[in-house]
């Protein structure tokens, strides 16, 4: 099981558990490595254990695979370089054919918190696929993620107006961690009336912070009406102008570093860098491939303008940064 969505994944985890018979004993059989430090012999020691009083004994393996994934920048020496992924996979490449002697009572489960759509080349992810079941995680966005709004909503027994699936996945894009959460303080809050717009801006945590991740995807893309729906939107909830051309700077001051260090840096790196991870780095990668360094210099002149608009007196908070979202998204 791999992808960047760790909630359906932990899901998936969790569904395979809950098929394997009594839960106190299989607790007992259960068993969960390290893989960025484990090697293939206490592998196989563990898998080959036998369960006690259980039908199965559960191996559930973290981060192996991506130890393998393929490096860039300091790693790449002249054209005989190779990656650490290839050299590393020497240790493990009597994996395939220990697998296939596994007892049969052991569920071996890999997962890893890589990006499903950049995994072509992980050396070790080529040679399990043919024997195992293999699931991806891809974050969830726009029709996908709202689709499981819904669902999720319907299956705690409730219901959910579509404008408030929108604002929702706006607010609080692709973590599904928060938005189940979120989820369960809506229901509680709508005592069984269907869950509406009003409901999910007085109640969702933390709005304001999350609002800068869609108001800067509509900005970067162009789109004026969503870029200045998510500004009224702020506004309501009674985020300052000043916070927000605050949180705006900041994520264009992420996006240009994001986009400086990208090709040398690995995903640890990058989080340990930028101070940021999980979904907000997600997005701040995802939003750095949409500008070039031409453009991030001008969305910064702008930025400036505008504050220097504010201080001055030129224009009120609020008409200048309306101005200034117009202009970005137009340019």
């Amino acid at each position: 099981f791999y992808g960047q969505d760790d909630f359906s994944l932990h899901q998936a985890v969790e569904a395979i558990k809950n098929n394997l018979g009594d839960q106190e004993m299989l607790a007992v059989n259960t068993t969960s490595l390290d893989g960025q430090h484990l090697t293939l012999n206490e592998l196989r020691d563990k898998c080959n254990a036998a369960p006690f009083l259980s039908s199965y004994r559960l191996v559930i393996v973290n981060g192996l695979l991506q130890r393998f994934e393929p490096k860039r920048g300091r790693l790449r020496v002249g054209k005989h370089a190779t990656t650490e992924s290839q050299g590393g996979l020497r240790e493990w490449k009597d994996m395939v054919s220990y697998i296939e002697q596994m007892p049969p009572t052991t569920i071996l489960v890999l997962i890893d918190l890589i990006d499903s759509k950049k995994s072509s080349n992980n050396p070790l992810l080529k040679k399990l696929s043919p024997l195992a079941e293999v699931k991806t995680f891809p974050l969830l966005r726009g029709g996908s993620l709202r689709t499981w709004i819904r669902q999720r909503v319907t299956n705690e027994g409730g219901s959910i107006t579509p404008q408030a699936v929108n604002l929702l996945a706006e607010l609080i894009g692709g973590d599904l961690w928060a938005m189940s959460s979120e989820i369960q303080k809506l229901l509680l809050y709508a005592q069984r009336r269907s869950i509406g717009e009003d409901d999910v801006r007085q109640l969702v945590s933390h709005a304001q912070e999350a609002s800068i991740f869609p108001l800067v995807d509509a900005i970067l893309e162009g789109q004026t009406g969503i870029a200045q729906r998510i500004l009224h939107q702020l506004y309501q909830e009674g985020a300052p102008p000043t916070y927000i051309l605050t949180m705006i700077t900041r994520q264009f001051r992420l996006v240009a570093l994001a986009k400086e260090l990208d090709s040398r840096l690995s995903r640890s790196q990058m989080q340990d860098r930028l101070g940021i991870s999980g979904y907000g780095l997600d997005k701040t990668l995802r939003q750095a491939k949409l500008y070039d360094f031409e453009h991030i210099k001008q969305a910064y002149a702008k930025l400036l303008e505008t504050d220097l608009a504010i201080k001055t007196g030129k224009y009120n908070d609020k008409l200048a940064l309306e101005l200034l979202v117009a202009e970005l998204t137009s340019s």
